[in-house]
């Protein structure tokens, strides 16, 4: 719940999610702006039911069981099904402050499949890898859909004046190399490729050390990278112009001291390397002081000007 108002309904109101994007960069002084919405409500109009239920998070009253559940999504144009966002882009630039970048974001094909095929949010993702290995057509007949619908939605932000799109494959990081190159892959290359040369394209997964290199070679601009790898090893094995990351967002539960010198780690780790985008290895969790953000930026700003 987002006060009186509940979650979905929160995302679907663009004064509202506008409101929310303009507060938290005015208030963080951060130097871009991210579309406050989230990534599965584009999954409604596909056909899915979706709630965000206290304690537990987004469900799907109709998940993905078996292969018929896959030929019955409807693909719908972003426009059509999820217009709401482009009111609210809008009702965002019309605000923001000019030198002040707009980040627009995704899922990307593998974790909205994973959230269709479990129903909720998962730990081990026991229902998604045997639908990935026992039903392989019918596995890439779900993320070609998804993959269009992403395409469109992606498309809808960049017309609507997002500066740059973080694709977020969240939980991809659970599947071994072979298995991100046999199964998911060739979808984000598409995904990549649709979307590609307009604004910069920035690819996060959770977990993802591993697959740097694999995610890396599906097109996106550069990589946002979590708190488990060396940013400085990560960006010159990649050899990107730029790259994202990664505080561990649970350091800014602790104290300013902590906060400091784990900050310190990562900038002096990159020495100053044009292209380095300071940024937390995941999302905030609900427990963080908002003190102790606005203390990571007035940091990071004051060592690195």
């Amino acid at each position: 719940m987002k006060g009186n108002t509940p979650s979905l309904a929160f995302f679907k109101n663009p004064e509202l999610a506008a409101k929310v994007t303009l507060d938290a960069q005015r208030i963080l002084e951060v130097d871009a702006a991210i579309m406050f919405a989230d990534l599965l409500p584009m999954l409604e109009p596909l056909g899915f039911e979706l709630d965000y239920v206290p304690g537990t998070g987004p469900v799907f009253a109709n998940p993905i069981c078996d292969v018929n559940d896959v030929d019955r999504i409807n693909l719908v144009p972003a426009e059509e099904g999820v217009g709401y966002i482009r009111q609210t882009i809008g009702n965002i630039l019309q605000d923001l402050p000019k030198d002040i970048a707009l980040i627009g974001f995704a899922g990307a094909p593998f974790t909205l499949a994973s959230y269709l095929v479990e129903g909720k949010s998962s730990r081990n993702f026991e229902k998604t890898k045997r639908f990935m290995y026992t039903q392989t057509s019918a596995w890439n007949r779900l993320l070609e859909k998804l993959t269009t619908a992403v395409g469109d939605y992606v498309d809808l932000q960049m017309n609507a004046g997002v500066q740059a799109v973080q694709i977020f494959d969240s939980w991809v990081g659970t599947l071994s190399c072979v298995d991100y190159e046999r199964y998911v892959a060739s979808h984000v290359k598409r995904l990549m490729g649709r979307i590609y040369g307009r604004v910069p394209i920035i690819y996060f997964a959770v977990g993802n050390g591993h697959l740097m290199a694999a995610m890396q070679a599906t097109g996106p601009d550069f990589l946002a990278l979590d708190w488990r790898v060396s940013l400085r090893n990560a960006w010159d094995e990649l050899g990107t112009v730029a790259i994202q990351g990664n505080l561990d967002p649970i350091a800014l539960c602790a104290n300013r001291k902590t906060i400091q010198n784990k900050a310190l780690e990562i900038l002096n780790s990159v020495s100053g390397r044009p292209g380095h985008i300071f940024n937390l290895g995941h999302g905030i969790v609900p427990q963080t002081p908002v003190d102790n953000v606005r203390f990571l930026v007035d940091f990071v700003h004051e060592h690195t000007s």
